[in-house]
């Protein structure tokens, strides 16, 4: 399969991060499935780009050309896809991937996030989305969700459509078999 890794492409975040960002590449290797990604050399792009590589796992890249500058994307591609633009960017890693893995991100992160997940919603994507949920990073986000359900901004049933875990093995083990798993919504609600 190809999975698409959304995800920091900042160095900042520290090792609590970087290191399983790094064992998220070496298992997607490990159980045959290339990495699709944004091309960064740093973050959690970069981390599992290089787990990837350290067991030989195929990565391709899509970044808009303007990141073509030495040191921002990640020197071991084995396919690199420039785009003119960051919409064309995402359009491309959506095209390419069987599904999506969200690791602890910013605002671009939170952007494709919210993205796939609008158009998983709107019936326009039908692929595995899982959140990888390192540290309790996405507890926030998780909290901000539940409270829009239960104000009827957003209907229950969007938990339906994405998977949460801070466990790699059990993302991929989602993504894989998307219909074998489903995310306790009940969880949520220990959220603060």
């Amino acid at each position: 399969m190809n999975i698409c890794v959304f995800g920091a492409a900042s160095n900042d975040i520290g090792e609590r991060f970087l290191s399983p960002g790094e064992t998220l590449g070496r298992k997607l290797a490990e159980r045959g499935h290339s990495l699709i990604f944004g091309g960064g050399n740093t973050g959690m792009m970069g981390a599992a780009a290089r787990g990837m590589h350290e067991r030989g796992g195929r990565i391709i890249g899509v970044a808009p050309s303007f990141f073509n500058v030495d040191g921002v994307l990640y020197p071991y591609c084995d396919e690199i896809i420039y785009t003119e633009t960051m919409r064309q960017r995402k359009q491309k890693m959506e095209d390419m991937s069987d599904g999506f893995i969200v690791t602890p991100g910013g605002v671009g992160t939170f952007e494709e996030f919210f993205e796939i997940l609008t158009l998983k919603q709107l019936r326009r994507l039908s692929k595995p989305i899982a959140i990888l949920n390192l540290n309790g990073y996405y507890d926030p986000m998780l909290s901000m969700l539940r409270h829009a359900a239960e104000t009827n901004f957003m209907s229950e049933n969007n938990f339906r459509l994405f998977f949460v875990t801070d466990e790699i093995e059990q993302a991929l083990d989602y993504i894989e078999r998307p219909d074998e798993l489903e995310f306790d919504v009940e969880e949520l609600r220990k959220l603060k």
